[in-house]
């Protein structure tokens, strides 16, 4: 396509919308338009973000002359609208969950493949420069062979009784919260980061607190309200036990309830000659172990692996974070839309891989038993 700027929308004007519009314009796009939740809001967004169009509709959005689309709405929606906007010749990068079902998410993939646009998806973890740098090195013949797999995804923004959003209702976020939300983004590290895949698992999972209000509010905004109180049938915390592909143990935690836990992305990877930590509260650095020392690597683009170095955008000592890791994401997924073939691009067929983890650890957790995945 050439070296043009990219004509592209956002649909979704919540807390990651605007991430995503951010990440485009320091990509280099043009964004054209938003899709809000209603078309009102969708005027009121475009105001804000002095953007031409206020789209009403999806039938709008895939007509209009774009590159591609950012869809950042309510999980039902990611599969209808992917599949519509695939159809009408958009690349798409949608959010995760890819959908609320199996089934869903790998009709979106065999969407994606048949039409041949670019489909990307947010496990944007992948793009830390620390983590490209875990991954070299456990990939290295100097880490020795895999012995153990570990961690957790800890959060606490739901875990005032009356804090809810519409993550929380299954008809808009899916059968599962915790796992499908943040759980899905540490199983895609760790199966990204050591190559191998689980294979089977068992799981058991915790509704912590049974009822919320109804309405809801800004995902993250510690918000909360006096609405009548709803059943809660989605889980606050879910606890994992895996084997992989290559008959490697391990486990995770994963909860919205771990009071003081911002986003505490946890993962340790244990090697016969090395270990290696991870923690997406502390992305600068990488702790290393060994039997006679251990080491604390900080994030520099004059030393280590050559993805460590190329996704490190600022100087050793001026701390990135998430908000750039995401921007690294957007950037290869538009590098890809130009003919480039950026290296761990996270595609559709991640998503559907996501949810088929996701699937295994609901019907493990409902029938007490391991599951393949």
């Amino acid at each position: 396509m050439g070296p043009q700027k990219l004509r592209v929308a956002v649909l979704g004007a919540g807390m990651i919308g605007e991430v995503h519009r951010r990440a485009a314009v320091l990509g280099g796009a043009e964004v054209v338009g938003v899709m809000a939740s209603s078309p009102d809001r969708s005027k009121e967004v475009a105001a804000k973000w002095d953007v031409e169009k206020a789209y009403a509709s999806i039938d709008e959005v895939a007509s209009s002359d774009l590159d591609a689309v950012h869809i950042c709405t309510p999980n039902s929606s990611h599969v209808p609208y992917a599949i519509q906007l695939m159809e009408a010749g958009k690349h798409v990068l949608c959010e995760k969950p890819l959908g609320i079902s199996l089934a869903d998410a790998e009709q979106a993939a065999a969407v994606a493949e048949r039409t041949g646009v670019v489909n990307t998806m947010p496990f944007a973890y992948r793009f830390h420069p620390m983590v490209r740098e875990m991954r070299a090195r456990v990939q290295s013949g100097d880490f020795g062979a895999v012995n153990l797999i570990h961690g957790s995804y800890l959060q606490d923004w739901l875990l005032n009784p009356q804090a809810t959003s519409w993550r929380v209702d299954p008809t808009q976020g899916g059968p599962s919260r915790a796992f499908g939300d943040i759980g899905s983004h540490w199983c895609d590290l760790i199966e990204w980061v050591t190559g191998d895949r689980i294979a089977e698992l068992v799981s058991t999972t915790s509704i912590s607190i049974p009822q919320r209000p109804s309405k809801s509010v800004a995902s993250f905004s510690g918000a909360v309200n006096d609405s009548p109180l709803v059943d809660v049938t989605t889980e606050d915390s879910a606890l994992v036990l895996f084997r992989t592909a290559n008959d490697i143990a391990g486990s995770t935690v994963i909860s919205q309830l771990s009071a003081g836990r911002k986003n505490r992305l946890w993962v340790e990877v244990d090697g016969a000659k090395q270990s290696a930590v991870f923690d997406q509260e502390l992305a600068e650095q990488l702790w290393i172990g060994a039997e006679e020392a251990t080491q604390l690597l900080v994030r520099d683009p004059t030393q280590g692996s050559a993805e460590q170095r190329r996704l490190s955008s600022l100087p050793a000592g001026h701390a990135q974070g998430y908000a750039q890791c995401f921007e690294n994401y957007v950037a290869d997924s538009y590098s890809a839309i130009r003919g480039e073939v950026p290296d761990g691009l996270p595609t559709f067929a991640d998503g559907a891989r996501a949810a088929a983890i996701c699937d295994a650890m609901l019907t493990s957790a409902a029938e007490k038993r391991w599951v393949t995945v």
